[in-house]
Formats: C-alpha cells, structure tokens, sequence
C-alpha cells in the first residue's frame, strides 16, 4: 500500500506568497485530487495537508490562516476547490492579502465552479482524514497517478 501523497516542498508548500511577475490565477475548475472535491477518496493527501483546510473557515476574523492555498498539482495555480467553496472567495483573508499583494489574479474573486465541494474546510479535512492512515482501493489509485507524474520523492 502507498502512502498518502507529501508535498514535495514540506509541510509549508502552502504557505508560500507566490511571487513573480504573473499573480496566481485558478484553474478553470478543480483538479482531480483536489482536497475540496467531494468526489475525491479519502486519504489521498497526508494527513498535514488535510489539517490546514479548517484555517480557512469562518468569518475573517476568525480564521486562522492568511496563506494563500495553492493547488497540489503544483503548477502555480491558485487551488481552485479553496477558492469555490466559499460562496464568496472574498471572505477569506488570504485571498484579501493576495489581492492587495498582488500575488493572486483579480479573477479570483469570481471564481464559481459547479463541482461539487464540501461547504468547509472542517468537513474536507474530515473527509480526507479518515482514511489517511489506510487509503481505500480508489485513493491507491489517485495516489499512483500522482506518484507516477511527480515521481516517488512525493511519497
């Protein structure tokens, strides 16, 4: 069995400020591994992946995070399932600093999808923590996919 896919950059690979000439854009709907999707299995991600996601949640005030989440295929997109599971990507912190910053795409604001996500990031860490320690049939599968594209150092 394979283990739940690392970031290759740490524990921090969200917590970067993306920096450069371009701000970071979202994708044009969520990536197929994304921690927000519900269709996505249980236990893909290690478990410290899954334990950022509650940050997010609540009013600005209250949240715990102003880092901007990025997507785990690492391409330099902002995470699409962390910009559309809110209603209003605007509420959260991180995505006020990355604008003001410059580090994310006015675009951001907008963004929709019609995938279906977990209305928080507590009901997306449950999800996805409760097969972390012992991934299912289907979440070997994601997992192998990705190991493949990235290579075994992400393990």
């Amino acid at each position: 069995m394979q283990p739940a896919i690392r970031s290759q950059f740490g524990a921090d690979v969200n917590s970067a400020i993306t920096s450069g000439p371009d701000p970071a854009k979202p994708r044009k709907s969520p990536c197929a591994s994304c921690p927000y999707r519900k269709n996505v299995p249980s236990g893909v991600w290690d478990g410290s992946e899954y334990q950022k996601l509650p940050g997010y949640d609540g009013e600005i005030h209250e949240q715990k995070t102003a880092s901007i989440f990025m997507c785990h295929q690492q391409d330099g997109c902002v995470c699409s399932g962390w910009l559309g599971h809110r209603s209003e990507p605007g509420d959260m912190l991180a995505v006020r600093l990355g604008l003001m910053r410059g580090s994310l795409d006015l675009g951001c604001l907008d963004y929709t999808t019609n995938v279906p996500l977990f209305d928080s990031g507590a009901a997306a860490a449950e999800h996805g923590l409760a097969d972390v320690q012992s991934p299912g049939r289907k979440a070997q599968a994601v997992i192998s996919k990705i190991a493949n594209r990235r290579g075994p150092e992400v393990l």
